[in-house]
C-alpha cells in the first residue's frame, strides 16, 4: 500500500542492536564526547568574539566554522543519546525530516566554509599588500553569508522533493535519518530527486573542493617562487585547513560507502562507526587542530586562563 510521506507518522531506525547493559556505557562515552565538542567549540568562539585583536577575517571564518560544528553535532548527539537509552527506536516523521535538514545543511555549510577559508589564505599569501582591501568588512560579511545561505536553500529544496514522495515503508537502516535512506523507501518516481541530488552534490561538494584545490595551486606557485618566510607562513596557516579538509573528505567517503554499498558482512558496530564518523570526528578535530596550531588563539586562550586562576 502506497502512503505519502506526509501520512507517515514515524520511521523505524533498524540499525540499532541490543547492547543490554552496555548501552549505559555507550551513552556515557557519547555524552562525554558531546560535552568535549561543545566545550572546545564554545571556548574558541568566545575567545574570538571577546578579543578585538582576533576580529580579523581568518579568525571570523574560524568562528563561523566552529558555529557549524556546534550546529552539526547538536543535530545528532541529543537524538542519538535518547535513542541509545530507548527500547523502541522510532522517530516521528517531522523530527526525522528536521534531522535530515540539520545533517545535510551541516555538511554543505562545512564545505562552503572551508572554501571561503581557502580564499582568505590565498589572498593573505598571494596578495599580502592588498589583503585589507580585498578582504574588507563588507566582503567578509558577504563571504560568511555565502557559506550559509546557499547550502540552506539547497537542502530546503532537497527536503521538499523528498517530502512529496510516496513511500512504501518506514524502516531506515541507520541510527539517524538521512535523505538517501528516505528516498530509498519511495515507490513513486524518484528521477527528479536523483537528478537534483547529483546537481546539489556537484554544487555543494565538487565546486567548493575544486575551488580549494585551485587556490592551493596558486599558493604553491607563490611559495615555490617566494622567500623562505613566505613558505613558512603558508605552511603554518594552511596546514590546519588542509588537515581539516582531508579529514572531512575521508569521513564523507566513509558515509558514502556505508550508505551506498551493502556491508552485511561487516559487524554492526563498524557500520555505525562509519556512518557517524563525519558527524563526530570533525566537530572535535577542528577546534583541537586550530586551537593548538594557531599560535595567536593559543596565546590568547592561555592569557585568559591565567586571569581566572
Amino acid at each position: 500500500m502506497m502512503m505519502n510521506s506526509t501520512q507517515v507518522s514515524y520511521f523505524v531506525l533498524s540499525a540499532y542492536f541490543d547492547t543490554r547493559m552496555l548501552k549505559y556505557f555507550i551513552f556515557l562515552v557519547l555524552m562525554c564526547l558531546y560535552t568535549v565538542i561543545i566545550g572546545c567549540n564554545v571556548v574558541l568562539i568566545v575567545v574570538i568574539c571577546v578579543n578585538r585583536s582576533l576580529h580579523e577575517p581568518m579568525y571570523l571564518f574560524l568562528c563561523s566554522l566552529f558555529v557549524n560544528e556546534l550546529y552539526g553535532s547538536t543535530g545528532l548527539f541529543p537524538f542519538l543519546l535518547i535513542q541509545i537509552l530507548s527500547d523502541v527506536h522510532t522517530v516521528s516523521a517531522p523530527l526525522c525530516f528536521l534531522q535530515v535538514f540539520c545533517i545535510h545543511s551541516y555538511v554543505t555549510v562545512e564545505f562552503f566554509n572551508l572554501a571561503v577559508m581557502s580564499y582568505d589564505r590565498y589572498v593573505a599569501i598571494c596578495h599580502p599588500l592588498r589583503y585589507n582591501v580585498l578582504m574588507s568588512r563588507r566582503k567578509l560579511s558577504g563571504l560568511i553569508a555565502a557559506s550559509w545561505l546557499p547550502p540552506v536553500l539547497l537542502v530546503v529544496i532537497m527536503i521538499s522533493l523528498s517530502f512529496s514522495l510516496q513511500l512504501c515503508g518506514n524502516i531506515i537502516n541507520k541510527v539517524y535519518c538521512d535523505n538517501y535512506s528516505v528516498v530509498k523507501l519511495a515507490c513513486s518516481d524518484t528521477t527528479v530527486n536523483n537528478i537534483y541530488g547529483l546537481i546539489s552534490t556537484a554544487f555543494s561538494v565538487f565546486v567548493p573542493v575544486g575551488f580549494i584545490l585551485y587556490t592551493y595551486m596558486r599558493i604553491l606557485k607563490v611559495c615555490f617562487s617566494g622567500s623562505k618566510q613566505t613558505r613558512q607562513k603558508a605552511v603554518s596557516t594552511c596546514t590546519p585547513h588542509l588537515a581539516s579538509l582531508l579529514n572531512f573528505c575521508v569521513s564523507c567517503v566513509f558515509e558514502i560507502i556505508q550508505s551506498r554499498f551493502q556491508l552485511s558482512a561487516a559487524p554492526p558496530t563498524l557500520r555505525i562507526v562509519l556512518s557517524l564518523y563525519f558527524l563526530t570526528c570533525q566537530p572535535l578535530f577542528n577546534p583541537l587542530m586550530y586551537g593548538l596550531k594557531l599560535s595567536k588563539i593559543r596565546v590568547t586562550t592561555d592569557k585568559r586562563s591565567k586571569q581566572f586562576h
